[in-house]
């Protein structure tokens, strides 16, 4: 019969008198230290003088390109927005041609980055092939593909420097190709940049492409590109009296015979009666001529008139002559 009662030790753990209740351990916190940098509002639009800059720059690049592509159907300008370099470039899938090109006299390179699946759909209509997307992973550009890309940067370069110069005259140079994102420092990481997000739809197959502007670059520009009116229309009337005040500013215009170096102890030995030699000989009539200090004009000396000297313009000179 005593075999029907239950041991101390059953009753306890009937009871859970002998069980340790142990309470569970709380996970530890993983502390990870917080960059109040990382913050950034990404800006999206908010640049009128931009967007009508490129929504001029697409009609009319559409245009040009059709000469080399005519199944281009479409080129629109998608958006345009502010991001940190760093984070744009890792959003762009590769491999992508990254062309790098500058815009006189503006400081800094830009970017005009075309997707590879887009380069490889140009090529396959201008060969006969269908506009269909296909596997572009692990591929790199070959010889003609990369002379097809410079030959639509160009393009491009050339209109955009076209629209631009309604504003703001500028000279569109291309700088060279690259294939890795991290050889293309146009900025750093943590700068921002302005990303024009264009697209090119060819016989149905749509593609998009990028330009990247760093924010200082385009800074010296800032009241013009953040005013819609601006680049919508000029006053006639304040343009009027502008041209009439500069027509009436007065400008000191002398010629240069020749040009000497002498020394400064040679200066303070000169007395009145000294002959400076020129070395110009006196078959040679060609003159300089200056407005201010800019020299704007080859002349040639001619006999005196009515007892002054003469001088008669033969070349208009241009700034980039000097």
């Amino acid at each position: 019969m005593g075999e029907d009662f239950l041991s101390q030790e059953e009753i306890d753990a009937l009871l859970g008198g002998a069980v340790e209740e142990t309470e569970p351990s709380e996970p530890q916190a993983k502390i990870r230290p917080f960059n109040v940098n990382s913050l950034e509002k990404i800006v999206r639009g908010g640049i009128p003088g931009l967007d009508i800059i490129f929504e001029r720059w697409v009609n009319e690049f559409r245009d040009e390109v059709r000469s080399v592509i005519y199944n281009v159907n479409l080129v629109t300008k998608n958006r345009i927005y502010t991001i940190r370099y760093g984070d744009f470039i890792r959003t762009i899938p590769l491999p992508a041609a990254f062309n790098i090109f500058t815009m006189k006299p503006l400081k800094g390179n830009a970017l005009l980055i075309l997707d590879a699946r887009l380069v490889f759909v140009i090529i396959s209509v201008m060969f006969g092939g269908p506009a269909e997307p296909f596997k572009v992973e692990g591929r790199e550009f070959t010889r003609i593909e990369k002379r097809v890309i410079e030959q639509i940067v160009k393009i491009a370069l050339e209109t955009l420097e076209r629209v631009w110069s309604q504003i703001y005259p500028v000279k569109c140079e291309f700088v060279r190709m690259e294939l890795n994102p991290q050889l293309v420092n146009i900025a750093s990481p943590s700068e921002k940049v302005i990303v024009v997000e264009c697209s090119m739809d060819i016989d149905g197959f749509e593609a998009p492409f990028f330009f990247t502007f760093p924010q200082s670059m385009l800074m010296p520009l800032h009241d013009i590109l953040f005013n819609e009116t601006g680049i919508l229309e000029v006053d006639p009337g304040w343009k009027t009296i502008l041209l009439r005040k500069i027509l009436k500013v007065i400008a000191r215009l002398w010629c240069e015979l020749d040009r000497k170096t002498i020394k400064v102890k040679d200066i303070l030995e000169l007395k009145p009666g000294d002959v400076i030699v020129l070395n110009k000989p006196k078959t040679d009539k060609t003159v300089k001529i200056y407005v201010e200090n800019a020299y704007k004009f080859k002349g040639k000396l001619q006999p005196p008139i009515k007892g002054y000297h003469t001088v008669r313009i033969e070349e208009r000179i241009y700034p980039e002559e000097v």
